[in-house]
């Protein structure tokens, strides 16, 4: 009988981890209600163009002053509620006068420089608004939280033993992705400014906040960070589920957690490299850059959970070795 699984709730969770859960789902549900919403509501701007009758533009260009409007009002909650942790970040870093790899910095900025262009064209009736890519921003970040959150619970509180070197390499893994998440970072942001001031200065003024807003949004290091998180949990899921491993299973177990980790670290890592050429040409629109973040934290929790669901057939793991020595000896 399985002991843990990955993303499982712990029996023994205590009553307040219960309870951030449950904050955690409460925001995700109106974040992604919102979103649905917000998207439907941005409709007719996609349908604006030349093309259209004068008469029939005019009508167009009331209802999305109308829609905007909406708009703005239902991505307050998502900002104010949903997006709370966030400045919880800022603001907690800001006063430890510290700085944390949890990259609550970029994340804010990147709403703000998409949020305030949008609230000045909706108070002006003219611009373009870029509500439903914050809106997606938001739901999507807090996905990829939500299930780093649940991985790190079901490795924290699921009663068992497990191998003391597993700490020992999370420890080094997680060491190794949070250097290259805050570089990757530091240099998503100098690209995102310098991108955007070459569409202002030289290119096209209209493109420039698209432009950076979409660098802004892919800055975000969800996959990186659930990268090793969710590699280490599958691993103790394998651990707890299997306590008879022997010490070559325990190292094959290792050896393949240490892959995983590695696939989601750098495969997330080129995912955004090759996205970024294409957002720096004005080709991702801030909305595709939020799904493009998402993309790549799904497959990384889809990775780990790979990792874990291969490991549930016992034969393979626990019986005869064979499988195990010759992979270990290859």
């Amino acid at each position: 009988m399985k002991v843990v699984s990955i993303f499982s709730t712990p029996k023994s969770l205590p009553e307040h981890e219960r309870q951030k859960r449950r904050h955690m789902v409460a925001r995700l549900g109106i974040a992604w209600l919102v979103m649905m919403q917000v998207m439907m509501l941005a409709f007719p701007g996609y349908l604006r163009g030349n093309y259209i009758g004068t008469e029939s533009l005019a009508m167009l260009d009331i209802a999305i002053v109308f829609m905007n409007w909406i708009s703005l009002a239902l991505t307050m909650p998502v900002l104010l509620y949903s997006a709370w942790p966030i400045w919880q970040g800022v603001f907690r870093q800001s006063a430890s006068r510290s700085i944390s790899i949890n990259m609550d910095w970029p994340v804010a900025l990147g709403i703000i420089v998409a949020f305030i262009p949008s609230a000045i064209a909706t108070f002006n009736q003219q611009g373009e608004v870029y509500f439903e890519s914050i809106s997606m921003f938001v739901a999507f970040l807090l996905t990829a939280r939500y299930l780093e959150f649940c991985a790190g619970q079901s490795a924290r509180y699921s009663q068992g033993s497990i191998p003391a070197i597993l700490e020992k390499e999370r420890i080094n893994m997680t060491e190794k992705a949070d250097k290259i998440a805050f570089f990757f970072v530091c240099v998503q942001i100098l690209l995102a400014i310098a991108s955007a001031a070459v569409w202002y200065l030289f290119i096209n003024k209209a493109y420039a906040v698209p432009v950076l807003v979409a660098l802004f949004v892919m800055s975000c290091p969800c996959a990186l960070s659930m990268a090793v998180p969710t590699a280490s949990s599958a691993a103790r899921a394998i651990f707890l589920n299997n306590p008879d491993l022997s010490l070559q299973q325990q190292e094959f177990v290792l050896v393949q957690t240490k892959k995983t980790a590695n696939q989601n670290l750098y495969g997330s890592l080129i995912w955004h490299l090759l996205m970024a050429p294409l957002a720096m040409f004005g080709l991702v629109a801030p909305w595709v850059a939020a799904i493009t973040m998402l993309l790549s934290s799904l497959a990384v929790a889809w990775n780990s959970w790979y990792l874990y669901k291969k490991f549930q057939n016992r034969n393979f793991v626990i019986g005869t070795g064979w499988a195990v020595g010759k992979a270990v000896q290859g």
